[in-house]
């Protein structure tokens, strides 16, 4: 046998191995972050339930300033759309308010078209706690074979966990000032 054979029967080996391992990968994924914020459910709830109110706190809005956004749907709660198309640094992409539960969830549906497509859900919980409000922020969603490969090498949780801080730091402090009102 041939050396350049027996180098394409390593290669040929080391990527079905590598394949085999992707495919191992978890098939579907959850992050989570939350925060303790000195406001009452109703109006953390309120920077939530209106999709409008993002615009404030979204880590996400500030990635592009030119961002085409569009609103349709319901004013606010469930059936509110808010739509999306920026560079490349936020996409294309809608959301969808799914369930709404007056100063205790938000579930949302989360559509990525551009530059990748995938749909989540979602999820804002607001409860009571002591003199405030404790928020978590969750998403949950599917991995394909690329999402498997992709995560061998990024740390989606410590990314998009990044971003959810962020927010939810923005969150507070709006809400905190309102509350103050």
């Amino acid at each position: 046998m041939t050396m350049l054979k027996k180098i394409g029967i390593g290669l040929a080996v080391v990527l079905v191995a590598l394949v085999g391992f992707i495919a191992t990968r978890p098939s579907t994924f959850h992050i989570e972050r939350s925060t303790k914020i000195a406001a009452q459910p109703e109006v953390v709830f309120g920077q939530i339930n209106d999709l409008h109110k993002w615009q404030g706190w979204s880590p996400w809005e500030k990635l592009d300033p030119a961002m085409k956004k569009t609103h349709s749907g319901a004013p606010s709660g469930t059936g509110a759309v808010y739509s999306w198309v920026g560079n490349k640094d936020v996409g294309e992409g809608r959301m969808t308010i799914t369930d709404s539960r007056p100063s205790e969830l938000v579930e949302i549906k989360l559509e990525f078209l551009k530059p990748f497509e995938a749909t989540n859900k979602t999820t804002f919980s607001v409860k009571p706690g002591g003199d405030g409000s404790n928020v978590t922020w969750s998403m949950d969603g599917s991995n394909n074979f690329m999402s498997k490969a992709f995560g061998l090498f990024m740390d989606m949780d410590s990314m998009i966990g990044k971003d959810f801080e962020k927010g939810l730091a923005g969150m507070k402090q709006i809400s905190e000032a309102e509350a103050k009102k």
